[in-house]
């Protein structure tokens, strides 16, 4: 029986770390290739390729060995929520959205990215519809698409 039990939870967790979650990747890299330190910093900044780091199955670049030294020291302070993609298409619409690296927003520690094109821009969105309230929205739906699928 405590075989069993055994086989079990290695079942179990084999599958679970079997999930990915879903980072947006597009030009192979986690916000496009900016480097994700430089937004703390209130600045998007390009990275450089390297300098470069991957941290749960994502790549990342960093406009420096600095940076690449400050996010390896604690990747998750850094890491966008979402998995990278439009905080703002996450809450109103539980949907996976391409983001504008340039458009962001750090909110209690974390950094959101948004989508900025074509005459609409999600951060003015997010803040005229109630970010806390989207970003409450956004948290519940990641939850539930967040895994590749």
């Amino acid at each position: 029986m405590k075989r069993f039990f055994v086989i079990l939870f290695l079942g179990v967790s084999f599958s679970l770390s079997a999930q990915q979650i879903d980072y947006n990747l597009k030009k192979g890299f986690v916000a496009e290739g900016y480097d994700v330190t430089e937004y703390f910093n209130n600045k998007a900044i390009k990275g450089e390729s390297k300098f470069t780091a991957t941290h749960d199955n994502a790549k990342y670049k960093f406009a420096s060995q600095a940076n690449l030294e400050k996010f390896k020291s604690n990747p998750e302070k850094f890491v966008p929520q979402y998995g990278g993609y439009c905080a703002y298409a996450i809450g109103a619409k539980a949907e996976k959205v391409d983001i504008d690296p340039e458009t962001f927003e750090i909110r209690d520690g974390k950094l959101y990215l948004f989508y900025n094109s074509w005459g609409i821009n999600t951060l003015t969105k997010w803040n005229e519809e109630g970010a806390t309230a989207l970003k409450n929205k956004a948290d519940v739906n990641w939850q539930k698409i967040k895994t590749k699928k």
